[in-house]
């Protein structure tokens, strides 16, 4: 198992570029299943996750063609139905939290798909409830099979029907697979309650670009027209967008090492609320055209709502703060001027990680699985080195930066949870002045 050693305190400077993002990718790999025309997508992030998932459809039958770094070429002219029938299938996918994404497309391509627990990270219960119920709401048929911890969904004679459905949340992954199933039904299918992440949207248009019509893009009121077969759709190009979270996670790193950072290229317009909750820690940000430049600060002043009281961030639904930010914005507000709570609504185990923080010397109060309060140091005691173990991708990258920033040299055990989310990871932070070495 590999680790990373980090010696802390270094002060970073240069410039440093998003990789593609992770969960725009998984979608839309997905939906290259769609068509038996040849799809081309750039600036694939080549993490674990993205790359296993890749490895799966190879193992389908789908031609996949790697032209460059972050470049591939998928045709799914034809899908090895007894491979996705078989035990080796549903083991891979138990592994991959990617792969819940593969049922929508399957489903409604061949007529039946199986469902097993996904894996992934260890932060909670993750229901799959909203993309099953999806699937039955389009006419699917559910059995629980004998063949591991797996559903079997089997779509009626003649294929999905279109419907209208309310979700019972705004679920990414959850709308992105029932948009799929809904693209190759028969009909029309309205979702209320869509989620609308530019994940979805940059969903929406692929599907578009294929030959879908799908309105209400950007709104949580979708209307999808479905085409009924593979045959009718064709194939496209599509470009994924920067990955929001490393853009929120090296906006976190500068200011935690108070460094002076440019980060590149960031697709500003899809950033939602992401820098304005940045400067609310008071954090300094400065939009350059399509780049992010954050100058060294000595210290940052959280802001007090008006009534004096302690400020809250917390996650919502897009245009919401994204959850996945929420372990870094933490360990950010631990060397703040002031106090903030911390309120993680989708995920009941994603702040145990601060045990992490506490041993390091942070002041922070876990009030129960979803609240922390974060008393910050305003850089007058910096945080100790630790060994530490990373319990999932945006808890290891948030450790990680906390590491940068300590006295002494920290080791972070089980990187691959990082690795999951984060491409050549020490390679590029290296290239910024740090230190961080990686041991298999």
């Amino acid at each position: 198992m590999s680790k990373l050693i980090i010696e802390g305190g270094r002060q970073l400077s240069g410039t440093i570029t998003p990789m593609g993002a992770k969960n725009e990718a998984l979608q839309v790999i997905c939906g290259t299943l769609l068509t038996r025309k040849e799809v081309e997508i750039d600036n694939v992030p080549e993490i674990l996750d993205v790359l296993n998932l890749i490895d799966l459809i190879g193992r389908m039958g789908v031609a996949v063609t790697r032209r460059g770094h972050g470049k591939y070429t998928f045709c799914a002219e034809n899908i090895d139905a007894d491979y996705v029938d078989s035990d080796d299938y549903i083991r891979r996918c138990a592994g991959l939290r990617g792969s819940v994404l593969l049922v929508g497309p399957l489903l409604a391509r061949l007529g039946r798909a199986y469902f097993p627990k996904p894996g992934g990270d260890k932060i909670g219960r993750r229901k799959v409830d909203t993309h099953i119920q999806g699937m039955l709401n389009l006419g699917a048929s559910l059995e629980v099979s004998s063949r591991g911890d797996a559903f079997l969904l089997t779509a009626p004679d003649g294929g999905l029907k279109g419907c209208e459905m309310l979700l019972d949340e705004a679920s990414v992954t959850g709308t992105g697979n029932i948009l799929m199933a809904a693209a190759l039904s028969q009909g029309v299918s309205r979702i209320y309650n869509a989620a609308c992440e530019p994940y979805v949207q940059q969903l929406c248009r692929m599907l578009m670009a294929m030959g879908v019509k799908i309105e209400g893009l950007a709104s949580n009121y979708l209307t999808i027209h479905g085409v009924g077969s593979a045959d009718t759709l064709r194939g496209t190009s599509h470009q994924v967008l920067p990955d929001m979270i490393e853009v929120g996670s090296f906006i976190g790193m500068a200011a935690m090492t108070r460094s002076s950072i440019t980060i590149k290229d960031v697709s500003y317009q899809n950033l939602g609320i992401i820098p304005e909750s940045f400067r609310r820690l008071g954090i300094k940000l400065e939009q350059r055209g399509d780049d992010i430049f954050v100058p060294a600060q000595d210290s940052y002043v959280i802001e007090s709502a008006l009534d004096g009281s302690i400020m809250t961030i917390a996650d919502a639904p897009w245009p919401g703060l994204t959850p996945d930010l929420l372990s870094v914005m933490l360990v950010v507000a631990t060397q703040c001027q002031g106090s903030v709570l911390i309120h993680q609504k989708m995920f009941e185990s994603r702040l145990f990680f601060v045990d992490n923080l506490i041993d390091m010397g942070a002041q922070i109060i876990l009030c129960d699985p979803h609240r922390a309060v974060v008393i910050g140091h305003d850089h007058k005691h910096q945080l100790r080195a630790n060994n530490m173990s990373s319990p999932d991708i945006r808890a290891g990258i948030a450790l990680l930066i906390a590491a940068l920033s300590a006295k002494g040299t920290s080791v972070i055990d089980n990187i691959q949870q990082i690795d999951r989310g984060y491409e050549e990871i020490e390679a590029r932070l290296n290239a910024l002045g740090a230190n961080v070495i990686r041991q298999d």
